[in-house]
């Protein structure tokens, strides 16, 4: 099994199993959300197609979202993974951020099998890509197109735990994470980003705090579909 690592989704890359990685916030959010409950999320590009999913689905549904860290106006929620926490507010999310959302669309065009990846859901994501028996990707969503430090940090620390034959980017990757044993020091190490992300932070750095395993399922009209395994 040979593991890659693209620094941002639009470097190409070619694998069976692709994982995507935006650490802070929306692979965390998102695992925390089927892990309290929501039977799935829907993620859009454009912040128009989540409200049009939103007003379709009624109640059935709740929409959140972000643009450069805040949260879009009219929405029910935002991106927060401790928004996530509790009991869920719906039976579907519909989400759209910054960078997250848009690479897992990507993702879902580019590998046959599509995982969610974030510390929270570390073993539980590594051993699911192992289970898949072909190569693996790890796609960091990184910040508006460039490298994003956090989500390199994050998919050193999937490919450790994954194992397997590294390509050059998967070591890169795995140097960088060795660079900071403290998890909460290899997210807080980015430079990018508005300040008042502390507790959302500290939130996505706790390592195997869930066991599901996000994966696209399919198209719902122009939003992914991710759906939960649980062990």
């Amino acid at each position: 099994m040979r593991v890659d690592v693209a620094f941002t989704p639009a470097e190409q890359v070619s694998a069976h199993v692709g994982i995507v990685v935006d650490v802070v916030r929306a692979t965390s959010s998102i695992a925390q959300a089927l892990a309290s409950g929501y039977e799935r999320v829907l993620c859009c590009a454009e912040i128009d197609e989540a409200r049009a999913l939103r007003e379709d689905l009624g109640d059935e549904a709740v929409v959140g979202g972000e643009r450069n860290a805040i949260v879009v106006e009219g929405f029910d929620v935002g991106a927060s993974p401790r928004e996530f926490a509790g009991p869920p507010k719906a039976r579907t999310l519909v989400l759209t951020t910054t960078n997250g959302t848009r690479a897992i669309l990507t993702a879902a065009s580019e590998c046959d099998v599509v995982l969610l990846g974030s510390l929270l859901n570390l073993s539980a994501v590594a051993e699911a890509a192992r289970r898949e028996s072909g190569d693996v990707a790890v796609v960091c969503s990184g910040f508006k197109g460039t490298f994003a430090l956090d989500d390199a940090y994050c998919a050193g620390r999937i490919v450790d735990a994954i194992g397997g034959e590294p390509s050059d980017a998967a070591i890169a990757a795995s140097t960088l994470a060795a660079a900071w044993p403290d998890p909460l020091a290899g997210l807080n190490a980015r430079t990018y980003g508005p300040p008042g992300l502390e507790d959302d932070i500290r939130h996505c750095a706790q390592v195997d705090y869930v066991s599901v395993v996000p994966r696209f399922t399919g198209m719902k009209g122009a939003a992914a579909e991710i759906r939960g395994d649980h062990d």
